[in-house]
């Protein structure tokens, strides 16, 4: 059958409410529209990085419930009655950083800021599960992510330093 004979195979939407950064957002969506796409364009939420739009570079991160998912592997209707949070849940305030943003200032963790917002959230992931873990731990953890600039170690010193800071040991 062709979009001709049948309008709504081209036109097919759907509308899902979600939590998104703390917020319930409820649109309507194309069945065929990414997570990350609806999370740019639709709310503007343009942390959300698009490097390779297969899954492979990690940049498009998200957290879902709590985990890291690749966002451009992810149709936004899957998400509907979940919970998204990009970087944009941390802190907006330049004054006021979340710690891990603070750590990642601090320790250099960033430098072109591509891979940023997801290595962010992949560490508030990791450090959400409250264990230490050795530098080769993290650089493990965070692999997932490709980072072109910075050679991975002021990363893995920055989610080190994150996680002594939400300890209070910093």
């Amino acid at each position: 059958m062709t979009t001709a004979e049948n309008p709504a195979i081209a036109s097919d939407t759907r509308t899902i409410t979600l939590r998104v950064n703390g917020r319930e957002v409820t649109r309507a969506v194309s069945t065929r529209t990414t997570l990350s796409d609806f999370l740019r364009d639709d709310l503007d939420l343009v942390s959300v990085h698009l490097g390779c739009e297969h899954g492979v570079c990690g940049c498009c991160t998200v957290l879902l419930d709590g985990e890291s998912v690749r966002s451009c592997l992810m149709l936004a209707v899957q998400a509907r009655g979940h919970e998204v949070e990009t970087v944009e849940s941390l802190s907006a305030d330049q004054n006021n950083l979340h710690p891990i943003q603070q750590s990642f200032a601090e320790e250099q963790g960033l430098q072109c800021g591509f891979c940023t917002p997801a290595m962010v959230l992949r560490c508030k992931e990791l450090l959400g599960e409250r264990r230490e873990r050795t530098d080769e731990e993290v650089r493990r953890e965070i692999s997932g992510i490709l980072c072109r600039c910075t050679g991975y170690q002021n990363i893995v010193n920055a989610v080190q330093n994150a996680g002594r800071k939400l300890a209070g040991e910093a």
